[in-house]
């Protein structure tokens, strides 16, 4: 569209999306690893058997609780709290080592530029997801957050649904990001759309069979998409 002395005026990309959704673990913070380890660690401590790397990745997302009873399954209800602390134990040992990925306060911030709402859905702790928080300087950058103790852990929507309610953003408004087949079963369960991240917990392949919208494999690639389409 021309405009006044022949200065072409570019329309800006429509946006699609008003609330925008991340999960945490694998997605933003680089802590699969360390995740693993944690969980390895804590069944050593209390002579359990160890899953391997694929089997503590898999539970990445869910709340603690849940995830503890996929990993070691048929254990004494009453044992899982100490089991818990044990994770807990390593985890904050070496919490403090942990980083963003790259790129993605910069992915943050342009999407803040546009005036989306950011918000985090976890299936980390409160206390868990408010000491990230504060050691990645990101409280900021966020409109609301959910974690799996305060409310249903994924895959169930409650979370989300909790999250589009706060802002009265529509189900088809709101895109859910994350890197595990949890994160997609969430935003499946809730009725919006998703996208996954290759670069986290779970193996990209088994995306496909949740719909996401695209599957990115690097925070740029994430950024340059929402970018251009959310």
């Amino acid at each position: 569209m021309a405009g006044f002395a022949g200065t072409l005026v570019i329309s800006p990309v429509p946006r699609r999306f008003d609330l925008i959704v991340f999960d945490w673990d694998g997605t933003l913070f680089d802590s699969t690893g360390l995740i693993v380890q944690c969980i390895q660690g804590a069944c050593r401590d209390l002579d359990l058997p160890v899953p391997d790397d694929q089997r503590a990745a898999y539970v990445i997302g869910l709340g603690l609780h849940d995830a503890l009873q996929h990993v070691v399954p048929g254990l004494p209800a009453e044992r899982y709290p100490e089991l818990g602390r044990r994770y807990r134990h390593h985890y904050f040992a070496k919490q403090h080592e942990l980083v963003l990925f790259p790129g993605t306060l910069d992915m943050l911030q342009a999407l803040k530029a546009r005036n989306h709402w950011l918000a985090v859905a976890t299936g980390k702790s409160r206390a868990g997801l408010d000491e990230a928080l504060a050691h990645s300087s990101l409280h900021a950058m966020f409109d609301a957050t959910r974690t799996a103790d305060e409310t249903a852990s994924k895959p169930h929507p409650r979370m989300l649904m909790e999250l589009m309610a706060e802002f009265g953003a529509a189900p088809e408004r709101t895109l859910m990001i994350g890197d595990t087949t949890h994160d997609l079963q969430l935003a499946a369960n809730a009725g919006t759309a998703s996208l996954g991240v290759s670069y986290g917990a779970h193996e990209p392949d088994a995306f496909h069979a949740l719909g996401p919208l695209a599957v990115l494999h690097s925070t740029a690639e994430l950024q340059d998409w929402l970018l251009e389409h959310a």
